[in-house]
Order: C-alpha cells, then sequence, then structure tokens
C-alpha cells in the first residue's frame, strides 16, 4: 500500500516506532514497579528524542481501585441476585416482580450516575479499595504565532501502562453486551407480561415464559463470568498500548521540530487507563482552567494495528450507544477521512454499543472534540500475556502518524475557522 509521499514517510521511521514497542512491551499494571519503570523510560524516551527536564513534566496522582476491580463484581452480585428474585416472583406475583425490577433498575441508575467523577476515591473508594500511585508524563509544545492563552490546544494521547485479566478484552466485550442486551430483552418480556396480564390482548404465555427463564439465564451466566474476571500483570501490553505510546513518541519529534502555528500541542502518556482512566481525568481536572470548549481537540492512540489479522488496518470510534446512536466527534471523523484519502491509507469508522471505555472518555464529559484511533482485531491479544511486539505491524504505526500529523496540520490550517467564534463548524468547504 503506498502511503503519502516519500519524503513525508522518511520524516517518520518504522524501525524507530517499532523499537519504541519493543521496549515498552513488558508488564507494567499501574501501582506496581513495572508501571514505575514505564515511566522513567517514557521520560528517558523524551530526553534522548530531544526534550530538556523542564519541557517533561510529571504529574503524579493518588487514586481508589475500588471503582475499576471491587465495584464491578458488587454490580454483579447484586444484579445476579436481583435476577434471581425476579425470576422467584414472577410466578407469585407481577407486581412484585415489577417492583423488584424497578428497585434493581433506581439502585443502577443512581450507581453509575456517583461515578461521574471516580478519580476522587471519597468514601467508598478510600476505605473499601486500595489507594495507588501513578504518574502521566507530558509535554506541552506552545503555537508559534499566538500567545499560549490565546491558542487552541490540540492533545496527543495514549496510555503508559497495561494490565492481564482473567478473559481477552474480546470476550469482556461480549459478555458485556450479553449482559445489556439480555436485560434489554428481559424488560420487553416483562412489559408483555404485564400486558398479558391486566389488558384484553393475548400473548401466548409459553412463549413469555421461555423469553424470561432464556435471558434470565443468559444475564446469570454474564454476571457469573464477570464476577470472576480479575485484573493481573502478566501482560507485556505491546497492542496495549506501546503501540499508541510508540506513534505518540514519533509524533512527538515532528512537532518538536515543527511547532504549530495557532495550537499548543500537548504530548500524553498518561498511567492509570486500564483501571479507569484515573490518568487522563485527573489531566483534565487539572488542566481544565486553560482549556476553552471548540479550541481544544484530542486524538488518543490505543491498540493500533494487529499483524495476525485480516483487518490489520486504521480504524476509529465512530458512534456509541444503542438507540440512537451518538456520533463521536463528527468534526474529527471528516478530518480523520480527508486525511486518510490523502495519505491513501485505509481507514474504517465503527461503532460500539457497549464496552469501550478509553483515555478520551473525560474529553467526551467535558463537550470537548475528541476521537480514539484503534484496531479492534487486536482485542482477540489484548489483556493477555500474549500480548507480544510480533503482534504490533509498524507500517500501520507509520500510517497512523501519516494520518495524526495531516489532520493535526489541517486543523492548524483551519483555526479561524474552528475556533474564531468558540464554536465547531461541522459543514465548512
Amino acid at each position: 500500500m503506498k502511503t503519502g509521499t516519500p519524503s513525508q514517510e522518511q520524516s517518520f521511521n518504522v524501525d524507530r516506532l517499532y523499537n519504541y514497542v519493543k521496549i515498552f512491551s513488558f508488564p507494567r499494571l499501574v501501582g506496581t514497579s513495572g508501571e514505575k519503570k514505564a515511566v522513567e523510560l517514557t521520560i528517558k524516551t523524551f530526553k534522548d528524542i530531544g526534550f530538556n527536564e523542564i519541557q517533561i513534566q510529571k504529574e503524579p496522582f493518588k487514586f481508589s481501585d475500588f471503582y475499576s476491580t471491587t465495584l464491578i463484581k458488587l454490580i454483579m452480585v447484586i444484579n445476579l441476585t436481583f435476577s434471581l428474585f425476579i425470576l422467584m416472583f414472577v410466578y407469585i406475583n407481577l407486581f412484585i416482580t415489577i417492583f423488584i425490577g424497578g428497585i434493581m433498575a433506581i439502585f443502577l441508575f443512581l450507581l453509575v450516575k456517583g461515578l461521574k467523577h471516580p478519580e476522587i476515591p471519597g468514601f467508598w473508594g478510600e476505605y473499601y479499595g486500595k489507594i495507588i500511585s501513578a504518574t502521566n508524563v507530558f509535554i506541552k509544545i506552545p503555537a508559534k504565532n499566538l500567545t499560549t492563552e490565546d491558542a487552541g490546544n490540540i492533545i496527543i494521547s495514549a496510555h503508559l501502562d497495561s494490565k492481564s485479566q482473567t478473559f481477552k478484552t474480546y470476550w469482556r466485550v461480549f459478555f458485556y453486551k450479553v449482559w445489556l442486551y439480555s436485560g434489554i430483552f428481559l424488560g420487553g418480556f416483562f412489559i408483555a407480561l404485564f400486558i398479558h396480564a391486566y389488558t384484553i390482548i393475548e400473548i401466548d404465555l409459553l412463549i413469555l415464559g421461555l423469553g424470561v427463564w432464556i435471558f434470565t439465564i443468559l444475564i446469570s451466566i454474564s454476571n457469573i463470568f464477570l464476577m470472576f474476571l480479575n485484573t493481573h500483570n502478566y501482560s507485556p501490553g505491546a497492542l496495549d498500548n506501546a503501540s499508541g505510546m510508540s506513534v505518540v513518541f514519533e509524533l512527538s519529534k515532528r512537532f518538536k521540530e515543527n511547532p504549530l502555528d495557532n495550537f499548543n500541542v500537548w504530548i500524553c502518556q498518561f498511567s492509570a487507563e486500564e483501571l479507569g482512566t484515573m490518568g487522563s481525568r485527573v489531566f483534565v481536572n487539572n488542566h481544565e482552567g486553560e482549556f476553552i470548549k471548540g479550541r481544544i481537540f484530542q486524538i488518543n492512540l490505543d491498540m493500533i494495528s494487529c499483524i495476525n489479522e485480516s483487518r490489520n488496518q486504521i480504524e476509529y470510534l465512530k458512534s456509541y450507544g444503542i438507540l440512537p446512536r451518538k456520533k463521536i466527534a463528527p468534526l474529527l471523523s471528516k478530518y480523520l477521512e480527508k486525511a486518510a484519502i490523502a495519505e491513501k491509507v485505509n481507514i474504517k469508522g465503527f461503532h460500539l454499543s457497549t464496552g469501550a471505555h478509553t483515555d478520551s472518555v473525560p474529553f467526551h464529559l467535558r463537550g470537548y472534540d475528541s476521537v480514539d484511533i484503534v484496531t479492534r482485531a487486536g482485542a482477540k491479544y489484548t489483556h493477555n500475556k500474549v500480548d507480544r511486539h510480533d503482534k504490533v505491524d509498524p507500517q500501520v504505526l507509520l500510517e497512523a502518524c501519516l494520518i495524526v500529523w495531516r489532520v493535526v496540520l489541517s486543523l492548524d490550517k483551519d483555526y479561524e475557522i474552528l475556533c474564531k467564534n468558540q464554536e465547531l463548524i461541522c459543514d465548512f468547504n
């Protein structure tokens, strides 16, 4: 596949990209000596690229693992218990069944609503979780033609930590989807039961009974599997996420040599992504005062390439949710598509109903324009000890560099269109 002009390709080095992956391919679960080693290696790598100690900023923070480990198990236990109660009472009293289901729905809603800022430990985090220390590493390259305050801000990020789990990412997402969709269908069958019992509409009781049993069993099975989803420190984390780190390092070299005219560029290697996106949450909290909505963009690189799979290409998260589907960063999506065409690189936008939780989440919560660049095929190998550097394709890493570089240059060129009124304008020529 031809990608860009020869001069562009030579400015990004494939061997150097792959070497970054190999250097960082070792277990580095946050809170362990591996993560501390990754932080020190990140600082050393930035120094080797040419940044000085003043430019390289360390951002230490502490958080509780309660929200990313214990709480998930607690939710699954509660959900399993309620499901079994519902199955029992459906044959005793339909109103009691609906009441129990309503209590469970309200409880889960309040629980999720209370997790808006899990980076703040709070009572549950402090007393029922383990407090862990971690460190973000980032560099801010000021704009050439504008003051730091007047310039826009572009964050290019990856995460430096890794983890392994009882099941690979693919199966974790699969069980989350089974749990979610089974719950939706089970709710539909309960509505049908109510209609059958209290209206003149006749519905086959055999079908209703089978539906209730089948989806309750599916929910229970997924609950049991997710209850035993434990976090370990066995994964070398090559795909997830030394691949993203390598692209960020390579781009940082280019931005050091060629600062933008109208945007400050933040080069970020976040920590604790694998335990609740804590590093990026802390970063946004600490620097939100420097960002203006409409003048900030984030490009997050997480799990790039998968050399053993047919869909070994650059992809980006285009939409999320069940119904209605919510578009994610339509403006950046347009820039990505245009950049891919210009560089003659294949790119694909995709939809996820559930299962995605990356370092773009804290930016989306603030209403900032943010996009994740990934390769979904890598989920078959991530969060597992087989996530080694031989799964990474350096050519796709090169393509990611080319696309991100072109997107950022285009944003800089269109600064007046994008930022003059502090608003995002998606429909421009």
